[in-house]
């Protein structure tokens, strides 16, 4: 897709979550409460004795009474359905020559983990710290996004090394 037109989408959906939800966008929130919802379920002392998974928990301990997780599982669909639609669904593995696929996978699974950590660390993952922070023009959120890019052109000359 036109890179242009996406932003443009990007920022009219951001807007609509304003407008409608009263909220921008963001994804770790859902996530911290499909979480919480299973500690509760499995130990559910320790959840409601704990301050970070009572802020997620609802009275009845319903994940689906968060939006974000039906914003997340949209996401989701819309990327397989966008997959389909423009016939790049197939089963593969993206790397260079000089690395296998388990070390591949090894380093994505590492990276998003890294990532995860880092979003609940900014108080946000890239989507609400670098577009609705953003767009908000909330300094945290702009520092956030500049360490994000000084992080990625730090690494980026090891990391390409994987790919020649």
């Amino acid at each position: 897709m036109n890179p242009y037109l996406a932003g443009i989408g990007l920022g009219l959906v951001l807007l609509a979550a304003f407008v409608i939800m009263g909220r921008g966008l963001g994804a770790s929130g859902a996530f911290s409460t499909l979480v919480s919802v299973g500690v509760a379920k499995v130990a559910p002392e320790h959840a409601s004795g704990n301050a970070f998974y009572g802020q997620y928990l609802a009275s009845e301990s319903n994940p689906f009474k968060d939006w974000l997780v039906f914003e997340v599982i949209g996401v989701f669909v819309g990327g397989f359905l966008s997959g389909v639609l423009a016939g790049r669904i197939k089963r593969s593995t993206e790397k260079g020559p000089s690395i296998s696929v388990r070390s591949r996978l090894t380093f994505a699974f590492l990276g998003g983990g890294l990532m995860g950590f880092g979003a609940k660390l900014a108080r946000g993952c890239t989507s609400g710290q670098a577009l609705t922070g953003g767009a908000l023009l909330n300094v945290g959120s702009w520092a956030f996004m500049m360490c994000v890019f000084a992080g990625a052109y730090a690494l980026a000359y090891v990391m390409r090394r994987q790919w020649q």
